[in-house]
């Protein structure tokens, strides 16, 4: 794994690849293990083996992927206050998984995850067609699994194949999306944008379905912007990452 990267991948909602820099090089998924989180909740959904209208507890220990281990969500590394306002009670999944995409919930998302399952997360992750490089394979901040080497890992190339299969249901809250400094700061006005942040030291990223106006033409696309950079901050990382959806909408087919 090289030390400083910035991945990026865009291409039709085919596959297609229209341009790619490091589009097979593995980073740290942060957040962005969160949209194939949603869409195997809505999978499973459809399939009628969970109702994302039951309401589950909300509570913040979980078991690890490590067998016999257990572990803690801290509240202070989450920016989804109103989960955790709610821990103790009963909240519907499909709530949870909203603010698991739109406010980048930690505990949403461990939540959610857990009546979901990481196998039907990892079916997502391999019927999209993605590469062994990327692999989902525990909550947020199991930290058990992160002493024994277990991480979600991801690339460009792959993340644009998932949102290639993201479900309609699961592509609508994402226009909801609260963080917008990235990958919607750099496109024009009108476009749709869809979007899922991720970040974590030294790791700022943003993917997107984006559909342009009639106006605008052209087809809709998804982009994937993934940066690893030593000492840059959250700020600097989201501008580089505007940057470069500016030049992608110029390179789109």
């Amino acid at each position: 794994m090289i030390d400083d990267l910035v991945a990026l991948w865009l291409g039709g909602l085919d596959g297609t690849t229209w341009w790619e820099q490091d589009a097979d090089e593995p980073a740290y998924s942060a957040s962005l293990m969160k949209l194939p989180v949603a869409t195997a909740a809505q999978r499973r959904h459809d399939r009628g083996e969970i109702d994302l209208d039951a309401e589950v507890e909300v509570h913040d220990d979980f078991e690890s992927v490590v067998a016999g281990e257990r572990y803690v969500l801290d509240r202070d590394d989450d920016q989804d206050d109103l989960t955790w306002d709610g821990r103790g009670g009963r909240t519907p999944l499909r709530e949870l998984r909203r603010r698991a995409l739109v406010m980048s919930g930690n505990l949403a998302t461990n939540v959610l995850l857990e009546a979901v399952g990481v196998d039907e997360v990892s079916a997502v992750v391999g019927e999209a067609g993605c590469s062994e490089r990327t692999r989902i394979v525990r909550g947020i901040d199991d930290r058990p699994a992160q002493r024994a080497g277990i991480s979600n890992v991801v690339t460009a190339r792959d993340l644009g194949l998932l949102l290639a299969r993201t479900p309609s249901e699961v592509e609508e809250v994402l226009l909801g999306q609260h963080y917008r400094d990235a990958i919607p700061a750099g496109l024009p006005a009108g476009a749709t944008i869809a979007n899922k942040t991720g970040w974590i030291d030294d790791h700022t990223h943003d993917i997107a379905i984006v559909r342009p106006t009639a106006e605008q033409g052209g087809e809709p696309f998804a982009l994937v912007v993934l940066t690893r950079m030593r000492g840059v901050s959250y700020d600097d990382g989201n501008a580089r990452i505007a940057a470069l959806a500016a030049r992608a909408w110029e390179r789109r087919q």
